[in-house]
């Protein structure tokens, strides 16, 4: 299993309670959180408790418990070379989470804003006592603040205790605990935005703030009747009966609201005329009898065992035992419900922890089973000083997209077993270069399906035009598909099939849900591309993009054929420059002239050419010759004869050839609107057939 949150990439910088809560709940359901620890580690490492069979004090239960399933890696944020391993590793994260005071980052050369530049889809949560100042300037920014100091000032201590005259702190740290609960849901919202946008932000909370929004009973009864609500001990201000009981071992909770509640809580104490007694029978009522009401419960309860109430009352009125921890641990909803964790002990024979689970269940995607928590600086090799995956050219990334022209690919990837999988695709796009993305559809339906939607790898492999049968072959569901084809494995395990005209072997990026299809986006790892022409598939039929090649040559070798090319470099053309002004396309020289003349002859110029696909065939009337240009793109010095000139301002005058001024007048109104067609006639009549979108 491996969570609805897999592929996120999370670098945890916080200390303590609330951010370790807010990445555990993100960790535990799949996402990669890598702390970020000092020479020292998280403090929490040294809070204890210990067990007994931990004499050196390496495990502390507040560090396993928040921060199991998450990678430790070791860095000196105040060194040059710790900062450049934390800015690398930031360029290829989703969210950074911190809970340092306002400038703490900022004087570390490390601000949002720096580490947004590199990173636009960057989310970055923050968690501070008082609120970052890009939110919101508080006069109290700059006070150091624990769990204790939020709950005071967020008014939870005030409404808390016995009576007005001993406040009480809330037992367990609520007040960092709340915080990271809502900055879990923040930094969610922002990635879902960034998803959709490209662009992250910068998230924050304060544990102030958020004490405030969970005790917002007492906001709107200021608001609504100007009282300043105190301590209600373990009764409710507004209902009646509603808080903790006592019983004879014990105590219970019992919280009426509905009146119907009332009268089966008053049947049940054996007192069924109290339900309809007119100064109990509504909650108004109650209310203005809540002490009597509340003397009359406790009384009941007071004389009965937890387990006689709950037999009583269990199912019948909201009502619950005051637990302690020993009776959560035996309680059957608990192990029901799978709420006591087993993180495993990494060193091989020691009895694994215990620890509270996470409370949310996603039906389809179960959270994967806790992982040990890191020892200090355990993923400082596989995070920070592996080698870094081989720079991509962008050129030979983009030829190795431009193989792709129409959709006949095979997509492969492994089961977690390592069984290859794989499946014939009619969808493929690139992405983007910088990083080099691609995406690919998957049916919902398609039998592999679910192995692409969990593997960490797969691999793209575009068909050339003599795999047909391999085409038919995985659009089967033979299940030895692999047993009746070559192929290797790549980058990553992936199954790479051999012959493809390009492979690309993807790293995992991207989940998106499209109706009934999966989008799945891939960043290239690897990618290799071998010469042939593409296989295509159009309304049912495969075809070859190459067969034009083959058309050029037959007419090449009946004679009387001009082979050139229009070239492109940035929005200027490649043109030859006669003595006299004018103006021509360069085309390949000799008797017999060729595609593969063309280039050469251009690269004897030391021109760097790269044809995309054939433009124009057409007859000059004038000369009797058969015009077959292609396009493309070049770079490097124009040479002597020959010019850049821009394509918005072309002299067309000065160009000679009238069907040649007639292409580059049509190349100019395409190349502005990013669409191109390939023209088939004459000079001055004849057929525009669109190909392609750019």
């Amino acid at each position: 299993m491996t969570g609805i949150l897999n592929g996120i990439r999370v670098l945890d910088l916080s200390r303590m309670l609330s951010g370790p809560y807010c990445t555990m709940m993100l960790a535990d359901h799949g996402a990669e959180v890598i702390k970020i620890e000092d020479r020292l580690g998280d403090t929490s490492r040294q809070n204890g408790p210990f067990r007994d069979d931990d004499p050196t004090h390496d495990w502390a239960g507040y560090y396993v418990s928040l921060n199991r399933s998450k990678k430790s890696v070791q860095l000196d944020l105040k060194t040059s070379e710790g900062k450049a391993a934390f800015r690398a590793l930031a360029a290829t994260a989703d969210v950074v989470v911190e809970n340092f005071r306002p400038g703490v980052m900022e004087r570390l050369g490390l601000s949002y804003e720096s580490l947004a530049e590199a990173n636009p889809r960057l989310v970055y949560a923050a968690i501070r006592g008082f609120g970052d100042p890009r939110s919101g300037e508080s006069p109290y920014q700059d006070w150091p603040a624990y769990d204790v100091v939020a709950q005071a000032m967020g008014g939870l201590v005030a409404l808390t205790g016995p009576d007005a005259g001993t406040p009480t702190k809330v037992g367990p740290g609520i007040g960092d605990v709340f915080a990271g609960s809502l900055m879990a849901f923040g930094i969610l919202a922002a990635l879902r935005q960034a998803e959709a946008t490209g662009q992250g932000q910068f998230v924050d909370i304060a544990m102030y703030d958020a004490m405030v929004s969970l005790c917002e009973r007492a906001i709107y009864q200021h608001d609504f009747d100007g009282t300043v609500p105190g301590p209600e001990g373990n009764f409710h201000p507004l209902l009646a009966p509603f808080g903790v009981f006592p019983a004879r071992d014990g105590h219970v909770a019992i919280g009426i609201v509905d009146d119907a509640f009332w009268r089966m809580l008053a049947s049940a104490m054996g007192k069924g005329a109290l339900g309809t007694d007119p100064r109990y029978a509504t909650r108004a009522d109650r209310r203005a009898h809540a002490d009597e009401v509340n003397a009359m419960v406790a009384d009941w309860t007071a004389a009965r065992t937890k387990a006689e109430l709950a037999t009583a009352l269990g199912g019948l009125v909201p009502f619950g035992p005051v637990n302690t921890v020993a009776d959560i641990v035996a309680d059957p909803h608990i192990a029901a419900r799978g709420m006591i964790a087993e993180v495993p002990h990494p060193e091989p024979g020691r009895r694994n922890w215990r620890v509270a689970g996470n409370p949310l269940h996603f039906s389809k995607n179960p959270a994967p089973r806790p992982v040990a928590p890191a020892r200090l600086g355990q993923h400082n090799d596989a995070a920070v000083r592996a080698e870094p995956e081989q720079a991509i050219d962008p050129r030979a990334l983009r030829n190795a997209f431009g193989a792709f022209a129409t959709g006949v690919t095979v997509l492969t990837a492994r089961q977690e077993d390592g069984t290859p999988r794989g499946f014939t695709a009619n969808s493929f796009s690139s992405v983007s270069l910088d990083p080099p993305l691609l995406l690919v559809c998957l049916a919902k339906t398609a039998h592999s399906c679910s192995t692409f939607m969990t593997s960490e790898h797969f691999a793209v492999n575009v068909l050339s035009e003599d795999q047909k049968a391999i085409s038919g072959l995985f659009a089967s569901r033979a299940p030895d598909k692999f047993d009746q084809c070559e192929w290797r494995s790549g980058a990553g395990g992936v199954p790479l099939v051999d012959g493809a005209l390009a492979q690309f072997a993807c790293a995992r990026e991207r989940l998106v849900d499209a109706g009934d299809h999966i989008i799945l986006v891939g960043r290239v790892i690897d990618f290799a591309t071998n010469d042939g022409s593409p296989l295509g598939y159009f309304r049912g039929n495969y075809f070859s993009i190459g067969i034009e090649d083959r058309l050029v040559s037959a007419v090449a070798a009946a004679g009387a054929t001009r082979i050139g090319a229009v070239l492109n470099n940035a929005g200027r053309l490649l043109l030859c420059e006669g003595s006299d002004g004018s103006l021509a396309v360069p085309v390949a020289r000799g008797p017999k002239p060729s595609l593969e003349m063309l280039r050469e002859g251009l690269s004897a110029e030391g021109l760097i050419p790269e044809v995309e696909f054939l433009y124009a065939v057409y007859e000059d009337r004038d000369t009797g010759a058969t015009g077959i240009f292609y396009h493309g793109q070049v770079s490097g010095a124009a040479p002597k004869g020959m010019v850049y000139l821009a394509l918005d301002s072309l002299p067309w005058d000065r160009v000679a050839n009238a069907a040649e001024r007639a292409m580059l007048e049509r190349y100019a109104v395409e190349f502005r609107h990013g669409s191109f067609g390939i023209y088939q006639g004459n000079e001055i009549t004849g057929k525009v057939r669109r190909v392609t979108a750019s």
